[in-house]
């Protein structure tokens, strides 16, 4: 659920009872200026939480998630954005321009992970493993190379070290991926099942319409 969209709808609504509610108090229940004021802000903060309490109720009944659930993968995910905060300045403070395109896919896949969980977190279970394991190396990884990669004087173990580094960094991605493809997979299977379907109403569309044609070519 967007914050941002649900602060809206909430103010969009929670505005005009506030000021309804001072209309009413004080022109038709005559109460005096403030206490209208008090009335109205009240009956506005109480419509704003109501709304919010009805929101998420409809978001986590859409995702299939307890209210439990929904704030054990919100404090997962708080930690996970800073995870990859830690991650973008490491990668970012490497200088070698070889691994470029390699730390930018890092980044992209990583990013991709966690909007998807945002936007529906009932795939949360889905990619525990990135977030308790393959995010936690990634973050690691990312700052010891940002570290060594910027060491004024290089030496031949340094050198080693940051070719073995950049070699499991190139593995790590590749499980990003599988990660990204394992959270999907439910929408790729639903979609190859929807272009079977597809495909068989076209033929029986098909087959209607042109039965003499289909006969012959038969």
């Amino acid at each position: 659920m967007n914050p941002i969209i649900s602060l809206l709808i909430r103010s969009f609504v929670a505005v005009p009872i506030t000021g309804l509610t001072w209309l009413f108090s004080f022109f038709v229940f005559h109460q005096t200026f403030l206490l209208s004021a008090v009335y109205a802000i009240a009956g506005g903060v109480l419509i704003h939480l109501i709304l919010g309490i009805f929101m998420t109720a409809g978001f986590l009944k859409t995702q299939q998630l307890s209210r439990r659930e929904y704030r054990y993968i919100r404090k997962n995910l708080a930690e996970a954005r800073r995870k990859i905060h830690r991650m973008n300045k490491g990668l970012f403070q490497i200088r070698d321009l070889s691994s470029v395109k390699q730390r930018i896919d890092v980044l992209r896949i990583t990013k991709k992970i966690y909007k998807l969980t945002k936007k529906e977190p009932k795939r949360f279970f889905k990619a525990e493993e990135f977030y308790f394991s393959h995010l936690d190396s990634v973050v690691e990884l990312s700052e010891k190379y940002g570290f060594l990669s910027a060491q004024p004087k290089k030496s031949r173990e340094l050198d080693q070290s940051l070719i073995e580094t950049r070699r499991t960094l190139n593995e790590l991605s590749k499980l990003l991926e599988e990660d990204l493809y394992h959270i999907i997979s439910d929408d790729i299977d639903h979609l190859n099942f929807e272009i079977d379907v597809a495909k068989h109403s076209l033929k029986k569309h098909k087959d209607t319409k042109f039965p003499e044609e289909n006969r012959w070519l038969k």
